[in-house]
């Protein structure tokens, strides 16, 4: 059975200058979480960034387009099949 060529992951590394009392407190989190330091906060960091592009994503769209996106939002919402089950199922179950 063939298998395909490996390809070699490039990785850098990023220094970070913290306070004993933070670091504490990062290594508390990461391990409830059940992650190491460097997991837990490579993937804090990456939630925020993605968080920061998003905020700042701009659609460009024609002022037809626009004025129906708007139109759509202000309508009342339209009952259906599955809004109805949604509507009638029970959240909390005794």
């Amino acid at each position: 059975m063939a298998t395909a060529p490996s390809r070699a992951i490039t990785r850098d590394t990023l220094k970070l200058r913290i306070t004993p009392e933070l670091r504490g407190l990062i290594d508390r989190a990461a391990e409830l979480a059940g992650k190491n330091r460097n997991d837990f906060i490579l993937e804090a960091a990456l939630r925020a960034a993605e968080d920061a592009l998003l905020d700042r994503t701009m659609f460009i769209v024609t002022p037809k387009a626009y004025a129906e996106f708007l139109k759509r939002l202000d309508a009342p919402p339209q009952p259906n099949d599955r809004l109805r089950r949604t509507m009638r199922a029970r959240t909390c179950r005794p």
